[in-house]
């Protein structure tokens, strides 16, 4: 695909050369822009839920989740963020798969922890841009979310602030290079010398299945 992967604007053209906020990088859409999104996801097979902030995103998330229910979650800012990433470690309310995690051992216990968390029953997270036509990015250096997001989770809940809304995929893709890996890659480096990268990236056009995938979609900016 050309273009996708471009980490400099020294090949971008002029004309293509917009600020971080004008191509909505930063910068809530407006309503019009959500509705419309909304309704082209919709159209893709995947339930939307419009909200204003963190705060009720947190809510409907929490209120989806069945006692007991087996969830996992990436670690996304987003969820942090809106509280959510803390909420569904209570291992009193839900099945929570992260601290089983944390308890195993990577040396010996490797596979267990790699077919625990490949197809939970609850999948929640975010995406890097979704376009205006609809369509959901997500990008991973280790693309353990990934799998579970296009197929292998039971439900798929993913919260997105309308920041992250954007013309096209062409801009989606120079989202996550020029503005998101950034970020992340400074994070990661706070942790270990390698930093991070892209190493794979979902393009969700359609769901196969009704009522598997949800989109809340937040007006205030969540996340990064």
């Amino acid at each position: 695909m050309p273009n996708a992967f471009i980490l400099d604007d020294q090949h971008i053209p002029e004309r293509h050369r917009l600020t971080q906020a004008q191509e909505g990088f930063t910068a809530p859409a407006s309503e019009e822009i959500i509705q419309k999104v909304a309704e082209r996801v919709r159209e893709r097979n995947i339930e939307v839920v419009v909200v204003d902030d963190g705060e009720q995103a947190r809510n409907l998330v929490l209120e989806r989740l069945p006692k007991g229910a087996e969830v996992y979650s990436g670690k996304s800012k987003t969820l942090q963020d809106a509280g959510i990433f803390e909420a569904v470690q209570d291992t009193s309310s839900y099945d929570a798969l992260r601290p089983r995690l944390y308890k195993m051992d990577r040396q010996t216990q490797a596979r267990e922890m790699r077919k625990l968390i490949a197809g939970p029953d609850f999948m929640l997270g975010s995406v890097n841009a979704v376009t205006e036509e609809g369509v959901l990015v997500a990008a991973s250096a280790s693309a353990s979310q990934l799998g579970p997001y296009a197929s292998t989770a039971g439900k798929v809940i993913l919260v997105v602030g309308s920041q992250k809304i954007v013309p096209d995929l062409e801009t989606a893709l120079r989202r996550i290079r020029q503005y998101v890996l950034p970020w992340e890659d400074a994070q990661v480096r706070k942790v270990i010398s390698s930093g991070s990268f892209v190493g794979k990236v979902l393009i969700v056009e359609r769901e196969w299945i009704s009522g598997r995938m949800t989109v809340i979609l937040v007006r205030k900016p969540i996340g990064i």
